[in-house]
């Protein structure tokens, strides 16, 4: 189903010191990234992401798609603009996690698409 909040990512200065603070203040388990940057936050609702290196952030979320390319389209169309940075890094990690993209709304407000891997609900 399109539409749902499907991914969040936290930007730190310091993914250790983010680590113990969110992990302390939410409960949450943050455990090293396969791919060796960042952390994966794991919850018990929706999953999530922290790295370092980007200190006074503003959280990101990102909504599931069915078709990545069909939704960058439509944001385009409806006024919004797409990043084409590269969040999807080697192809390992998007066989686990699946495409991410940054998006910007009409009136200038971030969000992002992700559209899961093949079969993950």
């Amino acid at each position: 189903m399109s539409g749902e909040l499907s991914f969040f990512e936290l930007g730190v200065g310091d993914a250790a010191k983010g680590q113990a603070f969110y992990g302390s203040l939410f409960g949450w388990e943050l455990v090293p990234n396969e791919g060796g940057e960042g952390l994966l936050v794991r919850t018990r609702t929706v999953p999530g992401g922290m790295h370092g290196g980007d200190p006074g952030a503003s959280p990101y979320v990102f909504f599931r798609v069915d078709d990545i390319e069909v939704a960058k389209a439509r944001v385009v169309e409806l006024g919004g603009s797409i990043d084409e940075t590269d969040l999807d890094g080697d192809e390992g990690q998007v066989a686990r996690f699946g495409r991410f993209v940054l998006c910007v709304d009409d009136q200038g407000s971030p969000f992002g698409l992700h559209q899961p891997e093949a079969g993950a609900e």
